[in-house]
């Protein structure tokens, strides 16, 4: 089969082009994909939890696995370079404790859900400066 898209070499010479977010193993993400159809071109959301990453210089990929209609489950293998990505959201961190997360397919149900990582840093709130209103100001205003 003839490869299509770009190639290794390109990918090296004239780089990414894109800014991903970066993401790990067990994050659940939703996966923005450019889908033709004829002469038309859509733009087709696949969202679901990412159960490995192959690191691999330009061919690196990542595989999406997501619970289709009738709990049939879908995976897709989507190389990190490919054109046919236009947006990658994090939906969720997963806190998993394995690099591939192959286990998942055989569970079903509730025992499939990957636990969420917890943000254990405290958000800061910025300040609000008030500044004093003369009492000539509150005069005028009211007039």
């Amino acid at each position: 089969m003839k490869a299509r898209g770009y190639t290794k070499e390109t990918i090296v010479n004239v780089g990414t082009g894109s800014s991903l977010p970066t993401f790990n193993v067990g994050d659940t993400i939703a996966l923005h994909l450019r889908v033709k159809e004829g002469d038309k071109e859509r733009v087709q959301v696949f969202q679901g939890d990412v159960i490995a990453l192959k690191q691999n210089g330009s061919s690196s990929s990542f595989t999406v696995r997501k619970i289709g209609a009738h709990n049939i489950p879908v995976e897709r293998i989507i190389p990190f370079h490919s054109p046919l990505i236009k947006d990658i959201q994090v939906i969720k961190r997963g806190d998993v404790r394995r690099a591939k997360l192959y286990y998942v397919r055989d569970r079903v149900g509730k025992a499939a859900r990957i636990k969420e990582k917890r943000d254990t840093k405290k958000t800061e709130v910025p300040e609000v400066v008030v500044q004093p209103v003369a009492a000539a100001q509150v005069t005028e205003a009211a007039k």
